[in-house]
């Protein structure tokens, strides 16, 4: 079915009465994270709605999580928020009692701070773990972050650039459609490079979601809309869309302490309020999809030294459980991931994740085969098992592309899953391992 929206600029500030921006206060301390090491980056944001907002959110199921996905967590119930202020270069996980006191007064000197209500605010962080907030820097970025704020395209970048850390380009989207005769626009931006296996759930609870999510630097993702809906409504979409996107990707296979995405609407689109059996929920929840699809796919796109991007598609197993776990196996192998780097259509180490993996499956009726992102040829290098006559040749040209697709059919049912999947380089280790003779080199 053709998409009944558009893309259009301004991200987070796209929808009616969203404000944003993003400043440097120096949040990062020497030694707290490689990727943020970039001078005075901003590394503060603030989203802000005009009016209070209809919240959901999706967290980290790591049973170690920081201190502000606990505070979001516990605001979920009340339903509304009407800012969310976010840092780079300091995740506050692990950092006890003092980190906890910490995010509370990052949300309550926000709400001080706008003249807000108190519990409209909600936070979120990204960085080193272990290490305490230096909240001088942070009252002070806050104070200057709501002078700064603004609508236009580029607050929706300052705010975009203050919540990268490892990234190496900014993700942001926003998109338009109609709805019962009104217009409606969604925007998102996210960040997350490494440490990136993201597997959410309502409450940060065990497990996350199935039938498409399931147990797997931080990745944060924060969209608003300007649509009036009912807030389970929302929370039952962003589960949805979670579920087809964000929960579905791997750079590394590390799930963070901080995995965060929140979607806040404001309704001053003016449509009718949507509830559970608006027909005009499926579109609202088409948009919602393509917005948390396209941004999860930036992040592998530039996960850390990614030089390919294959999507993982296991069909015919017997359950959804068995088709996510064979997805995972091989989407976070890595001999599999360094072959995909190298160029080889080694489906050896394919077959052999597949079989580790906890799903059933029998040997002898496995395929295993290639095509271009979206394409409807498969050129099929195992047939029930055993190799076919494709040439190593043409097999390596199927694997060739920046961007390509591997098909797995088990043909043992009608179950099926995707997953997002990078390849596994030099410069990934190189990022990563740091020289602790040199605090700075170190990673998040």
């Amino acid at each position: 079915m053709k998409n009944k929206f558009k893309e259009i600029p301004g991200s987070i500030v796209a929808p009616i009465g969203f404000l944003a921006s993003g400043v440097f206060c120096d949040i990062k301390k020497l030694g707290t994270g490689k990727g943020s090491n970039k001078g005075q980056k901003r590394d503060l944001a603030l989203i802000v709605s005009e009016t209070p907002a209809t919240v959901a959110g999706m967290f980290t199921t790591n049973q170690v999580c920081a201190a502000p996905v606990k505070i979001c967590v516990e605001r979920m119930e009340k339903g509304l928020a009407q800012v969310v202020v976010v840092n780079s270069g300091n995740a506050n996980a692990c950092t006890g009692r003092q980190g906890m006191a910490d995010a509370h007064e990052m949300v309550s000197f926000t709400e001080k701070t706008l003249g807000f209500s108190a519990g409209r605010a909600l936070v979120g962080s990204t960085g080193r773990i272990g290490v305490t907030m230096p909240m001088d820097n942070v009252r002070a970025g806050i104070v200057e972050a709501v002078l700064e704020l603004g609508y236009s395209a580029a607050h929706a970048d300052r705010a975009t650039e203050a919540i990268m850390t490892s990234d190496s380009r900014p993700k942001q989207i926003g998109v338009e459609f109609w709805l019962g005769g009104k217009r409606v626009r969604i925007g998102g931006i996210c960040k997350g490079a490494g440490m990136i296996q993201p597997g959410m759930s309502p409450t940060g609870a065990r497990p996350a979601t199935l039938p498409h999510g399931g147990l797997h630097a931080t990745m944060l993702g924060f969209i608003t809309t300007d649509a009036a809906i009912n807030a389970k409504v929302l929370q039952a979409a962003l589960n949805e869309a979670i579920a087809h996107s964000f929960n579905r990707i791997t750079v590394d296979g590390d799930m963070s302490t901080n995995d965060t995405v929140l979607v806040l609407a404001n309704g001053l689109a003016g449509n009718k309020l949507l509830a559970a059996k608006s027909p005009e929920l499926k579109t609202f929840q088409a948009a919602l999809n393509y917005v948390c699809l396209e941004l999860a796919k930036k992040i592998v796109r530039d996960g850390e030294g990614v030089h390919r991007v294959v999507t993982v598609r296991v069909n015919g197993a017997k359950t959804i459980q068995d088709a996510d776990a064979a997805a995972r196996a091989v989407a976070n192998s890595a001999l599999v991931k360094t072959s995909w780097h190298g160029g080889d259509p080694n489906w050896g180490r394919i077959i052999d994740a597949i079989g580790y993996s906890p799903a059933t499956v029998v040997e002898e009726k496995i395929d295993i085969g290639y095509s271009a992102v979206s394409g409807k040829k498969i050129l099929w290098s195992l047939k029930r098992g055993q190799p076919t006559k494709a040439t190593f040749k043409e097999l390596c040209a199927a694997v060739a592309p920046k961007e390509f697709e591997l098909h797995i059919n088990l043909n043992l049912g009608k179950a099926s899953a995707v997953m997002y999947a990078a390849d596994l380089t030099e410069e990934y280790v190189d990022f990563n391992k740091g020289d602790v003779t040199d605090a700075s080199s170190l990673g998040g």
